[in-house]
Parts: structure tokens; C-alpha cells; sequence
């Protein structure tokens, strides 16, 4: 594990699960949506803190092998030789515990144009009419406005992401993390494996870029979100017409700090 495992995180509908949907063809990969690991290491740290009271009977020596345990325990049936790939987005702000956990493991940060991430998930909204979102505390009211303003919020499903991102590409350890956009994914997924797999010093895999299977529907359900995971069967770009009003999509249109290389001040790998 210590050898074999890399982080796929960065922004919302911009990619990850695709990326995880074409690694999965590679049998020497193991790659899905987002696992639970993520969530059980923030629980742990909490419990291992300070505001549990037997904490003083913890050092970090400690606290660093119930980690590696958590890792070793969830991937357990994953063969020694496989190379694992954890998907979550809060791993960009974890990269400090991840370079001492993990010290060769990489983030593939999948990013996509903020615009058209809102518009994405706007889209998923207006196509489940009759069913309210996970993503929204399950509340039915609200407008375009709202739901934008909320997913932007520091706590947003969005604006989380955006600063664990920001978090990461001006770290430290941002010379671990590569960014990955989803339009290059999806209008030239083979430069973009390509990279991906000269990044991490794997051996190239010739993927079906038109026959990937992947399939989250029950996941999707719970989250009363329907095709949230969703994964055509052919990697292609599909351009179309925002339903965001245009005063919303301009006010968001400049929060795409990768696409600006003057702002690039670590020199973070962006395809």
C-alpha cells in the first residue's frame, strides 16, 4: 500500500468518476467514485485529537499506524501489486497527512471550467424535478440563485472543493499533484491518460475509450440525485447551451485560477 496507492480529488462533475471509470479497464489498476477512506481518516483524526479526553494516551507515532491501518483494512482484497486510486474531493486539503502517510503517492486534481460545473449540477436539479437533492439538505424550494450561492459557500459542495484546490495547488506539496481538466478528458482522453500515467511513472494502458463501463445508479438514488455518477459508454466532448443566467455564469467565470499561468507560482502540471 505504501508503494501503490495515489489520490484522484480536485473540483465536482469535472471528471473524477470518468477518470476512475477508465482506469478500472487497466487490471493492474483498482479506481471507482468516492470511497469511504476519506471520511473514516477525518473521524479518526477527530477522535484522536484533543477533544477526546484518552487522547493523551495517543502520540503520532500512534496516530500514523491507525492510519495506515484504515488504508490496509479497506483495500485488503485489493491484490499487493495493484495500483489503488482513492477518489475524494477533501483529499487536496489533506496533502500535508497524505506526503507523510504516503510518501511517492500523487493527486490527479480533476478540474473543469467553475461555470459549467454550476451549470452541471443546475441541469441534474432541473432534470430530477420531482425529486429533491442530498446536495441541497433534500429541500425542494429554493431558486437557480440560491442553489448557486449555496454550493459556492466555504462549506458548498463546490466552494469546499475550490479552496481544498486552492489549498493545495499553492502548497507546500503541491509538486505530488497534477491538474487534470475535464475538457481535455473528454475531447482527448488518450493525451490526457497519457499524462496521467507518465505522472504517476506507470506503464502506459491502451484503454476503449469508446466501451467503458460503469455503473452507480442505487449510490445515486440515495443521494436523491439520479445520474449525479453518470458515465456514457463513449469518452466525447458534448458543447452546448448554459442554463445558468448569464449574470451568474459571468460572475463565476474568472474563478478558473488554472487557466492562468501567471498564478501557477509552484508550477503544478496542468492538462
Amino acid at each position: 500500500m505504501k508503494n501503490r496507492i495515489h489520490f484522484i480529488s480536485g473540483l465536482p462533475r469535472s471528471g473524477s468518476t470518468l477518470l476512475g471509470a477508465i482506469l478500472r479497464q487497466n487490471p493492474a489498476c483498482h479506481a471507482g467514485m468516492t470511497s469511504p477512506v476519506g471520511s473514516l481518516v477525518t473521524a479518526l483524526l477527530r477522535q484522536m485529537s484533543q477533544d477526546n479526553e484518552t487522547a493523551v494516551f495517543i502520540d503520532d507515532t500512534q496516530r500514523h499506524a491507525v492510519l495506515d491501518a484504515v488504508f490496509d483494512a479497506y483495500y485488503r482484497q485489493v491484490p499487493a501489486s495493484t495500483v489503488v486510486f482513492d477518489t475524494n474531493r477533501l483529499w487536496c486539503s489533506k496533502l500535508p497527512l497524505l506526503s507523510t502517510l504516503f510518501p511517492r503517492a500523487r493527486v490527479i486534481a480533476c478540474v473543469r471550467h467553475v461555470p459549467w460545473i454550476l451549470d452541471s449540477i443546475e441541469r441534474l436539479v432541473r432534470r430530477n424535478r420531482f425529486e429533491p437533492s442530498k446536495i441541497f439538505n433534500f429541500e425542494p424550494g429554493g431558486t437557480v440563485y440560491s442553489r448557486i450561492e449555496g454550493l459556492g459557500s466555504g462549506t458548498g459542495m463546490v466552494g469546499f472543493a475550490w479552496n481544498a484546490l486552492r489549498e493545495a495547488f499553492y502548497g507546500e506539496e503541491a509538486d505530488r499533484m497534477m491538474l487534470l481538466t475535464y475538457e481535455t478528458l473528454t475531447s482527448d482522453p488518450q493525451r490526457a491518460m497519457n499524462a496521467v500515467y507518465e505522472f504517476l511513472s506507470e506503464p502506459r494502458f491502451g484503454h476503449d475509450f469508446e466501451d467503458l463501463q460503469y455503473d452507480a445508479r442505487e449510490f445515486d438514488a440515495r443521494l436523491g440525485t439520479p445520474g449525479l455518477h453518470d458515465v456514457g459508454r463513449t469518452v466525447r466532448a458534448m458543447p452546448r447551451e448554459t442554463v445558468l443566467p448569464p449574470d451568474l455564469f459571468r460572475r463565476v467565470e474568472g474563478d478558473s485560477f488554472w487557466q492562468d499561468p501567471a498564478l501557477n507560482t509552484r508550477g503544478v502540471r496542468v492538462v
